[in-house]
């Protein structure tokens, strides 16, 4: 792992929060959380530190993850940071949404036959037409590109299967839309979400509610959506499966995901 100093070089600093990414994070490609990780997370939960999951997933594809890990009562950071929900019970806390009519015009216009999504909390999707398999889950409604505009949503999800990664980092580009927030993942996957708004202005809110200062979380992540809150955090923590832009913006870069990923990290303030 590279070190680094701890935050504004504090002896004894220790987290009084942690927020974790999902996907590539704390969970492996398929969904799988390693006991290893399982173990970890149990130790930070016993100390009576917060864990709160900062996810780019919608609420209903992180509920059963936040029931596996045994979380307490507490927040769950979704949709890149559109989305908080408290669980359990179950109260969606926060919904930021925008008006998608021009998103979906302009994606039409400029690269037709791109897939779109849009999410409706806690349910699923409403959709332009199916995503590969495995791409979505929950309810699946395929509809106009009219209707899938009508009302205000929490993001857009663009996908298509026959571009590249770069390809859609040119698209978020020529797009060219004002009052949105763009977040390009590992494949050809466009998040659009609210002006404004990502993990770190959810995770913000989050820790004021919990009387944590921003200076005191430890926070880790792996994709473009986890940028904001790295940079944000008093420790942020890089997979070095990471985009180089996201390990620029970290404190520090964990083993491999394969190797234990973030475990030592976690065990070195919670062992």
């Amino acid at each position: 792992m590279t070190t680094s100093a701890l935050p504004g070089d504090r002896a004894g600093w220790r987290p009084r929060m942690v927020a974790l990414d999902v996907d590539g994070t704390l969970v492996d490609r398929d969904g799988v959380l390693a006991a290893p990780m399982a173990d970890a997370i149990a130790r930070v939960v016993a100390a009576g530190v917060p864990v709160v999951l900062a996810t780019g997933r919608s609420w209903h594809s992180t509920i059963d993850l936040v029931d596996q890990l045994g979380l307490p009562a507490g927040p769950t950071v979704c949709s890149n940071g559109a989305v908080i929900v408290s669980y359990p019970p179950q109260e969606i806390v926060q919904a930021i949404t925008f008006d998608p009519r021009e998103v979906i015009e302009r994606v039409e216009a400029f690269a037709p036959g791109t897939l779109i999504a849009v999410e409706e909390i806690g349910r699923g999707y409403r959709l332009n037409d199916h995503f590969p398999e495995g791409d979505l889950t929950g309810e699946l409604v395929v509809q106009s590109a009219e209707e899938l505009s009508a009302l205000p949503v929490t993001r857009v999800i663009l996908r298509d299967p026959r571009r590249s990664v770069d390809d859609f980092i040119t698209l978020a580009s020529h797009l060219g839309l004002q009052g949105v927030t763009y977040f390009v993942g590992w494949s050809a996957w466009l998040d659009i979400a609210p002006e404004g708004v990502n993990k770190a202005t959810a995770l913000a809110q989050v820790a004021a509610d919990l009387g944590v200062a921003a200076e005191d979380v430890l926070a880790a992540g792996d994709g473009r959506n986890d940028i904001e809150m790295l940079q944000w955090a008093g420790r942020g923590i890089a997979l070095p499966e990471a985009p180089p832009e996201v390990q620029a913006v970290a404190d520090a870069v964990s083993l491999p995901f394969a190797e234990g990923g973030l475990v030592p990290e976690l065990l070195r303030w919670f062992g």
